[in-house]
C-alpha cells in the first residue's frame, strides 16, 4: 500500500531526502488526468554556503521559499520557458531544497514538470498536505549511483564538483 510522503520526511537536510527521493512516485492531478511518474534522479541544494544554491547570495523576494517551512513547492521558470520543481527541505531559516530533476519516461526537469502540469500557480504549496500534487512511496526499494549536478557552471569547483545528484541505477 502507497503511503504519501509526510511533513517529517522533507523536514531534514537535503542531503538525506534527496538520495530517499529516488523511486518515489510523485502523483499530479493538477491537468484533467491523474499523473504518476516514478521519480529517476534528484538533486540537492545546501544553502547559502552552496554556490549553486539560489540562496548563496541571500534572502531575496525569489528565494524567501527557501527560508520557509520544509515540505512546500518551490517552482521558478529556468531560461525563462520552463519551469522546474523544488521541495524545500531543512527546516525554517535553513534554506535547502531538492530538484526533482527526472522520472521514468522524462529526462530532464523541464520535461518532468511539463509532463506533471506543473507551473508557476502551485509554487509554495505543501507537497505533503496537498491532493493536486504529492509524492508517494510504493514500497519500492532502489539502488542508485550519485554524480555532480548539472548547469551549474556559474558555481565554485568546489560545488560543481559535489556528488549531489542522485540516480536510479
Amino acid at each position: 500500500m502507497s503511503k504519501i510522503l509526510g511533513y517529517d520526511f522533507f523536514n531534514r537536510d537535503a542531503l538525506q531526502v534527496a538520495p530517499e527521493l529516488v523511486g518515489k512516485v510523485i502523483v499530479s492531478r493538477l491537468g484533467e488526468n491523474e499523473v504518476r511518474v516514478r521519480i529517476t534522479e534528484t538533486e540537492c541544494y545546501c544553502g547559502e554556503q552552496d554556490t549553486a544554491c539560489h540562496a548563496h547570495k541571500g534572502r531575496t523576494k525569489r528565494t524567501e521559499i527557501l527560508y520557509g517551512e520544509s515540505g512546500l513547492v518551490y517552482v521558478y521558470l529556468c531560461y525563462g520557458m520552463h519551469w522546474l520543481m523544488n521541495v524545500i527541505t531543512g527546516g525554517k531559516e535553513n534554506p535547502q531544497g531538492v530538484l526533482i530533476r527526472a522520472g521514468e519516461g522524462f529526462n530532464g526537469p523541464a520535461k518532468l514538470t511539463k509532463a506533471l502540469g506543473v507551473t508557476g500557480e502551485i509554487n509554495y504549496q505543501k507537497i505533503y498536505d496537498n491532493n493536486k500534487i504529492y509524492i508517494e512511496d510504493d514500497g519500492l526499494k532502489c539502488d542508485y549511483t550519485t554524480d555532480k549536478r548539472v548547469g551549474i557552471s556559474y558555481a565554485t569547483q568546489e560545488y560543481i564538483d559535489k556528488p549531489w545528484r542522485f540516480i536510479l541505477k
